[in-house]
């Protein structure tokens, strides 16, 4: 598809991995920074592709709960180690149910742990 369009929010929060050998055992935060990114064939109203007020929104809607949280509290990660590639996925699949369609879809999300350190998740 010849158009991709992305955006970024961000959002802190702490997190422990379970069974880690190391520090990353402990609980300690982060101030995560992650970018959704879509894709589309054509253009839509207006020559966009999507609107980037609407796409940041729904991002900032389906990241709110992990903001200033325990993520290990969150049910999901109680199942799921929050490492940035479990996060990754889990706001790739929230974001995917509310931008889908009408010739658009969710390429990748990346999950930013610190300016280094990323994760991408993707059904491509």
């Amino acid at each position: 598809m010849p158009y991709e369009i992305s955006t970024e929010v961000t959002f802190s929060s702490a997190h422990f991995i379970e069974g880690y050998p190391g520090d990353c055992a402990n609980m300690h935060g982060h101030n995560w920074t992650v970018r959704a990114a879509l894709r589309s064939a054509a253009r839509g109203e207006g020559g966009l592709t999507y609107d980037f007020r609407r796409i940041k929104s729904l991002l900032e809607e389906v990241i709110e709960p992990l903001d200033h949280a325990v993520l290990n509290d969150i049910p999901h990660f109680k199942q799921n180690n929050p490492t940035a590639e479990v996060i990754a996925e889990w706001i790739y699949r929230k974001l995917a149910a509310r931008v889908n369609g009408d010739g658009v879809s969710l390429s990748r999300v990346e999950v930013w742990e610190n300016p280094l350190n990323c994760a991408v998740f993707s059904e491509e």
